[in-house]
């Protein structure tokens, strides 16, 4: 089909989407250039660092050395009071000591990728065989449960902060680290599934069923021609399912800061993030490199998908 449209709609066109992708990629670049400047560089209005300062990454990934901050003079004098008990003596001194472990990113990231993976794979899982369920199976009620599928994805969750922490305390799993973990995993779960199913129901009806019916025929079960003839032909939006649970669950900030927040070794990126803006060390390069180390997992993984982000492989599976 010929394009319709003319010279200057297409100048159009292009200048739209340019200005939209400069409005969409300028936040992230200046979070970099934040994340690259010196102290004295922060007024600087370019995007464009006078000189390259990577010591915030250092420091974050753990390369720099560890140096013992000089306790200011004033401090040091109100220190030699006699009045001063020696508790608040040393919680005073314990505020100016070395602070090179600010920022964990190391151990926020491990956190924060099993416990998006972990989620993620049981999503993704539950949501294949519900999905197949919904797509080729007939049985009562499930027209009613298609259209009622998405329903709880409309639920926002700070409504369902309060109930869902109440049942995690009832049954006890609030009590301990591994709980809290375990409550945190199926809230994003339940979170990510509606839209799962959805996603995975909609392909499946796009799978040619006579697929099916040819390898039963050649004696394949309902349970293995999943395996054999669905899974297969169903990899591209498999993997967009995957990264959806998976970016949902890493970017989630609020039920991991009523979970975890009591138990620091386990915080994850985000909330990670959220302790490093409100203490002592938030500074501005620090607090944007931290946020350009969150940010750099999800770009890897959504280009190591995108190979299969491409479309459906079953065209030409049936020959006419």
């Amino acid at each position: 089909m010929l394009n319709n449209r003319s010279f200057f709609q297409n100048i159009l066109l292009f200048l739209t989407i340019t200005a939209l992708l400069l409005f969409c990629l300028f936040p992230f670049v200046q979070i970099l250039s934040t994340s690259l400047k010196h102290q004295h560089d922060w007024g600087n209005p370019s995007l464009i660092p006078l000189r390259f300062n990577l010591e915030a990454y250092k420091e974050l990934l753990g390369l720099s050395k560890r140096n013992e901050v000089v306790i200011p003079e004033s401090v040091k004098k109100l220190l030699d009071n006699p009045l001063i008990k020696k508790e608040a003596r040393e919680r005073i001194i314990a505020k100016y000591k070395a602070t090179s472990d600010v920022f964990p990113f190391p151990r926020y990231f491990l956190n924060t990728f099993v416990i998006s993976a972990t989620a993620a794979s049981f999503a993704l899982t539950l949501a294949v065989f519900g999905a197949y369920s919904l797509s080729r199976l007939r049985f009562k009620g499930r027209t009613t449960i298609q259209r009622s599928v998405l329903f709880v994805y409309m639920v926002g969750g700070v409504l369902l902060m309060v109930p869902l922490y109440q049942m995690s305390v009832k049954v006890g799993l609030a009590g301990s680290v591994w709980g809290s973990l375990v409550s945190l995993i199926l809230y994003y779960i339940i979170q990510t599934l509606p839209v799962s199913l959805y996603m995975l129901g909609n392909y499946f009806r796009t799978i040619p069923y006579s697929l099916e019916e040819a390898a039963s025929i050649d004696g394949c079960s309902r349970l293995e021609a999943i395996f054999v003839i669905i899974l297969p032909l169903s990899m591209p939006m498999i993997a967009t399912v995957f990264v959806y649970c998976f970016i949902i669950a890493w970017n989630e900030f609020l039920f991991a800061s009523i979970f975890l927040r009591q138990y620091s070794d386990f915080y994850t990126l985000p909330l990670g993030l959220q302790s490093l803006f409100v203490s002592k060390n938030a500074i501005w390069d620090r607090i944007m490199s931290a946020s350009m180390l969150t940010l750099i997992p999800v770009i890897i993984c959504f280009m190591f998908f995108m190979s299969n982000l491409t479309g459906g492989l079953s065209e030409g599976g049936v020959k006419e």
